[in-house]
Formats: structure tokens, sequence, C-alpha cells
């Protein structure tokens, strides 16, 4: 079509697709079927809301990729993808939810006729999108082809982000920050949790002056008081209350790029058993800070963060960050890198992190978080809004 107008420059997915051929022949593959939405829209620029049915990008050994899916969604990709109109390619809308029969056997039938009949060809097995069904039947259907575990292979290709990616999350940074500055100016004792979350949402569309806004892999969380003591419930009706905190695990995002940013709220005057929390994660947090750098390890950083906590009395027994960008629900981490002990990824400059140095205490939590990218001599917080517990 000739208003398409790629998500991207075209050298860009060109260097994508080369590097994950690279990965596909270090892994002894022929084909490759990419069944995360996130890791589709990376290779080929498609953007959808198409990820509840079965659908994939297919790269063979040679050429183009292509997109395959619901017929109705072939338009979107027909709007969205770099590749010409003939590499995209739908089955039938009888195969949707149909007990029936399945779409992979449509993909199967593509395979063979493609000449990838016999091949070795990777498949995400453990990935969200990619279902027990769809792997049977494609075991079913081509008999002689080899399957083998892919998952991640593309994740891994997208960890140091070029500078368009990085302006993205730039950007996405700015909604952010602007999302946890409504917060403050309408966040008071009495007021419902979910007409703040309507803030919340409304500020996060609205974006910046240069970012409009995107939706989040993952809604607002947003607990208080003893809520707060569990990391993932989002919202309810009830009324904020003084002497209570809540934290708010919330991400800006732009063109599905995000950057997550938690802060905590104490309505009232602060108890001293958390004032003692707040400065340990936040000192905790300028020892992690500064282990993030290239040629450092994810594991080095996490080793500085809870050294200095456990100094100062507390613990946390969960990783204290992973990488994050280009995402789709239900998750805005990568599935890649973490820093936790045992994790010995080098960092390299171009890669991006939610550092995320959590604490859940017994009457609430702390999220005091901060989006990096590692840059050549070190690292930058995407987010410039002050790292503390807001007080109001």
């Amino acid at each position: 079509m000739p208003d398409r107008i790629p998500n991207f420059a075209r050298a860009e997915y060109d260097t994508r697709l080369a590097r994950t051929r690279d990965a596909m022949e270090g892994a002894g593959l022929d084909w490759l079927i990419v069944t995360d939405p996130s890791n589709m829209a990376w290779l080929t620029g498609y953007d959808g809301w198409s990820f509840y049915v079965h659908q994939a990008v297919v790269i063979g050994p040679a050429g183009l990729p292509l997109w395959w899916g619901r017929g109705m969604d072939g338009l979107g990709a027909l709007r969205t993808v770099y590749m010409p109109d003939d590499h995209v390619i739908g089955y039938d809308d009888t195969y949707v939810q149909n007990p029936a029969k399945h779409p992979h056997e449509t993909l199967a039938d593509l395979l063979r006729q493609r000449g990838a009949g016999t091949a070795r060809i990777g498949v995400e097995l453990d990935n969200y999108y990619y279902s027990a069904a769809a792997h049977q039947t494609l075991l079913l259907h081509l008999p002689g082809t080899q399957f083998l575990d892919a998952t991640g292979l593309v994740n891994w290709q997208r960890a140091v982000k070029s500078p368009a990616e990085i302006d993205r999350m730039r950007r996405a940074a700015g909604i952010v920050e602007a999302m946890h500055r409504r917060i403050l100016e309408v966040a008071a004792p009495g007021l419902p949790k979910h007409h703040l979350v309507a803030e919340i949402l409304r500020t996060s569309v609205l974006g910046t002056d240069d970012a409009w806004g995107d939706y989040p892999a993952i809604v607002p969380l947003t607990p208080s008081g003893m809520d707060a003591t569990a990391p993932h419930l989002t919202w309810d009706d009830k009324p904020m209350r003084e002497g209570e905190a809540t934290f708010f695990e919330i991400a800006g995002v732009y063109r599905r790029y995000h950057c997550p940013q938690s802060r905590t709220l104490f309505l009232g005057s602060m108890p001293a058993h958390f004032r003692e929390a707040e400065k340990a994660v936040i000192e905790a947090t300028h020892a992690g800070l500064d282990q993030a750098r290239p040629g450092n390890t994810c594991e080095d950083v996490a080793n500085a963060f809870n050294t200095t906590l456990n100094r100062l009395g507390f613990e946390k027994d969960s990783r204290t960050g992973y990488a994050i960008g280009l995402s789709y629900p239900p998750d805005w981490g990568e599935r890649t890198m973490s820093f936790r002990r045992g994790d010995m990824t080098v960092l390299q400059p171009g890669m991006t992190f939610h550092f995320m140095p959590a604490l859940w205490l017994e009457d609430g939590g702390i999220e005091i978080t901060e989006p990096i990218l590692i840059t050549e001599t070190g690292v930058e917080c995407l987010s410039s809004l002050p790292r503390e517990v807001f007080v109001i």
C-alpha cells in the first residue's frame, strides 16, 4: 500500500533479520516460527491487538519474513509490516476457536509449500502465545520435520537497543514522569482509588508535548495498606486513607516501547520503620547503579544492591531488575536478563532495564524504581523523578 509508513527504517529491519538469522544458524535452525507479538513487531513492524488468536512471523533460510495469521488481521498486517503484500498470509475464519480444526494446520501447509517439510524448525515453546495444541498440530501435520526449542532466541537479539529505540524509550520516560506527577496532584485521603487510577490512565494516553501515550502491557498496579504487602494487585473503589502507603507500579509507553517506574506515596506522617526502609532502598539503589556499567554483569548489580541492603538490616529474596523495551500484554519485561545472583550476562551499551529494588514489609510496600540505560561509560536513569517516598 503506497501510504504505508514503516515503524523503523528499512535498514534497521534488515539488521534485525540478519542478526536473527545468525542466531538461527548458531542454533542449527533452518526455519523459525515466532509467536511472541513483541518479537513479531520487532522483526516486521506488525502492530495489532490480535494476539488472542494464533499468528506468527515465519523466517526461512533466505528472503523476507512471512506474516501468518487470521485473515481479517492480515488487513492490519498490510498496514503495518514492511514486507510486500504477498508476504502476508491469512487463514480462514472458520479455524478460529473451532475444536474441529486448528489454525496451525494451515501453517503446516504453508511450511510444506515453502520447502520446510523436512527442515529443522525453531518454535518458542515456553511462550505465552504458543499453545500445546499448536505444537501438537504441527507435530501431527509435519511428521518429517524436527522441531527445536527456540524460546528467547529473538528476545536476546533485542537486548541492545538502537538509537531509534532509545529515543522512543526516552519519550516513554517523559510520559511516566507525567503520570507520577499527576498522582501527586490529585491523591488525597478519601479519594476513591478507581478515581485516581482514571487520572493515571488519562495522563498515560494524553502523553506529553512530544509523545502520545500507547497502552501498557501491564495495567496500573496500585495497592494500598496491607494490600501493598503483595506485589501485583491492581485497584478497587476503596477510598485512600491517612496512615497508609500506596505504591504505584506504572509505565509510560510510546509506540509500544515501555518505561516502567514505581514510586510510593504515604498519606500522613510516615512511621520510623518506613523511613528506615526508604533510606535502605535508596542507599542500596545507589550501590547497584554504581555497578551498572559496561563490562560488569547483571550479578554485579544484584550483589552490590543486596550487600548494601543486608548491611542496613533488610533482605530482598527476588530479583532487582530485568530487561525492558518493546512489549505487549501480559508483560513489559523482555524475558532475558535479570539483576540477580547467578546471571552472568555482561552489560553492554544500549541495554535497558527496569531496576526494581522493591521491598514488601509486614504492613505495606515500598517501591522506588528506575528505568535505566547502560551507556558507554556507565548508566543513565531515563527519568529525573526524585528518588524518595512521597509524603502528603
